[in-house]
């Protein structure tokens, strides 16, 4: 760890195909992990995020003082598996000192591969409607989990989720990155200890989706599994164009599908709202008012949300303005100045406020230079990540009220400590993701 890091006690307080397994001596300890042993991870997911999850896994367990391998893959579509298996051998290649190439099984189905029990750890990069799922299964499997974000698809999902890695004593890291880089934590930091005076107001800039895609009936591969693929959801007609592209790793198409995600307010939300409540303080409860207007036209397979404004307000008065705008980035706006984040920048007026300097008496925010490595290090010593689940799940949170309350078109109120929306039944019904048998969480 980089930094001093906040007790598990204290964060609960504040709120297939089948290759010959590679057996390595006795599985790390839920309760602390064995100094000479190697971590073993197992890549549920290897698409678009999932390969970039791996290869960042795989390189930072190259450092001796972490001593992690990938030893597994998995993914329903086959081809995904088989190119993620040759992937890892071929990077391993020359990188080890004794020469030993762990062997990388291959499997479709996740449960083959949470089923062993020499794996420690796992990565879950699937679509956004399996992280519920999968995170609840790896947890009682009592794998260490790197989970990409949003944590679930749902505000019911991600309690369970909450619960289950408490239950089992697992680590879990959510891949909101961007806690790890400076310019966040500085901006949030400078925010906390009053630099921009008394906190009036932040305004979250998502980008928007575009684009459509016709219905257009397209043989299945042999090697997809797309029935394993639907997993939890109402089953529908294969189109490529609604999945994920059979060759290459472009934009998959159910990124913008209701019932496989909800757009943008998740997808890039969990990002930046993630960071508004981490500059507001927030982080483990939750806005208290939402209110939000969404544009969803018809665009064929694609019925996500594209245009919209969120207005919202925490029990402090401090007000969240939501809306679309192609600059994504996070302004917090003080009674005496602004500080403007995004990736790959931040700047403040006046400027003088990025020169400040936070004492030591004053507020200092759990400092992580590398998301990955992070992760490794929490699985070794049993420390909480800089993104605890808890956190993850009170991210995705403000994401998917202010998705209901675009849905609803009126303003919501929100109990952050119940998690419900106060004498609200229609509000309330949409607080789970209906699943089907037999993926109960």
């Amino acid at each position: 760890m980089t930094s001093s890091t906040p007790s598990r006690r204290s964060v609960l307080k504040l709120g297939g195909a089948l290759a010959a397994p590679f057996l390595l001596p006795s599985r790390l300890s839920a309760t602390g992990s064995r100094a000479n042993e190697a971590i073993r991870i197992g890549c549920i997911g290897v698409g678009r995020m999932g390969l970039g999850d791996m290869r960042a896994l795989l390189s930072r367990g190259l450092d001796p003082k972490l001593n992690a391998r990938i030893v597994a893959v998995c993914d329903p579509d086959g081809q995904r598996a088989k190119t993620a298996q040759a992937d890892v051998l071929k990077r391993y290649s020359g990188k080890l000192e004794d020469g030993a190439i762990p062997e990388v099984a291959v499997y479709q189905d996740f449960r083959q591969l949470l089923a062993r029990k020499d794996i420690d750890a796992v990565t879950v990069s699937t679509p956004d409607f399996w992280h519920g799922g999968h995170g609840v299964a790896a947890a009682k499997a009592k794998k260490d989990i790197y989970i990409q974000k949003p944590l679930t698809l749902s505000i019911v999902e991600g309690q369970k989720l909450v619960e289950a890695v408490r239950r089992n004593g697992v680590i879990l890291q959510t891949g909101s990155q961007q806690r790890s880089d400076k310019r966040f934590r500085q901006a949030c930091e400078l925010v906390r200890n009053g630099r921009i005076g008394k906190l009036q107001k932040v305004v979250v800039w998502l980008p928007p989706d575009k684009g459509t895609a016709e219905m257009t009936a397209t043989p299945k591969p042999d090697h997809f599994d797309y029935s394993l693929w639907m997993g939890p959801t109402e089953p529908r007609p294969y189109a490529e164009k609604g999945v994920h592209p059979i060759q290459g790793y472009g934009r998959p198409g159910w990124l913008q599908r209701e019932g496989y995600t909800l757009g943008m307010i998740t997808g890039w939300g969990s990002h930046m709202n993630d960071i508004a409540q981490w500059g507001h303080g927030s982080e483990l409860s939750g806005i208290h008012e939402i209110q939000a207007k969404a544009e969803f036209p018809e665009r064929g397979l694609f019925d996500v949300h594209t245009q919209f404004r969120a207005e919202g307000r925490w029990a402090d008065g401090v007000e969240l303005l939501q809306e679309t705008n192609p600059q994504a980035g996070v302004r917090f706006i003080g009674s005496e100045g602004e500080i403007f984040v995004r990736r790959g920048g931040i700047e403040a007026n006046p400027a003088e406020i990025l020169q400040e300097k936070i004492g030591d008496d004053e507020t200092r925010l759990y400092r992580s230079t590398d998301h990955y490595r992070n992760f490794l290090e929490c699985v070794r010593n049993r420390d909480e990540p800089i993104c605890p689940v808890e956190v993850g799940h009170r991210s995705n949170s403000l994401c998917v009220i202010t998705h209901i309350a675009m849905k609803l078109q009126r303003k919501l109120r929100w109990d952050p400590n119940r998690e419900i929306f106060p004498g609200d039944d229609e509000a309330n019904a949409m607080l789970d993701f209906p699943r089907r048998s037999p993926w109960e969480l």
